[in-house]
């Protein structure tokens, strides 16, 4: 394989208005293509594509991970610390409730890491990560 592979995700939210603003404004990804009741983002070099469908959705039911009730449908991003921490004050700044604060997990263990999770308006579950050392990202 000679490219990287991109990933792709596809998920409901409640608006697509809601979701240009926070995908878009407050995250920073630019929008591609859309139509009447979906659009793309370009969320850090991939593809996630949001669609209007508010009865989808909803809460995720959680797990316990170092401590904390983590959400088990989520997605996110790995990013350098400082892209971590500068979105870590967007979200500060345009009040974001955390629903696992921003803390450094598993600290002194190889997977020692950044970590944060939040809600989009449609109540789908972000972690963003910044590893201390991104050789550890799947080191056991």
């Amino acid at each position: 394989m000679s490219a990287t592979p991109l990933f792709h995700l596809a998920f409901p939210v409640r608006d697509l208005a809601e979701a240009r603003a926070f995908y878009g404004g407050l995250i920073g990804c630019s929008e591609g293509r859309s139509a009447a009741d979906w659009c793309d983002f370009d969320f850090y070099g991939h593809q996630i594509v949001a669609y209007q469908a508010p009865h989808l959705c909803s809460v995720s039911d959680t797990s316990p991970v170092d401590g904390d009730a983590v959400p088990i449908r989520h997605f996110g991003a790995i990013l350098p610390l400082d892209d971590w921490q500068a979105l870590e004050q967007r979200l500060r700044a345009a009040r974001v409730r955390f629903i696992i604060e921003p803390q450094i997990r598993f600290v002194g263990e190889i997977g020692e890491q950044h970590s944060m999770f939040f809600l989009d308006p449609s109540g789908n579950a972000l972690e963003f990560k910044a590893f201390k050392d991104i050789g550890y990202l799947f080191r056991k």
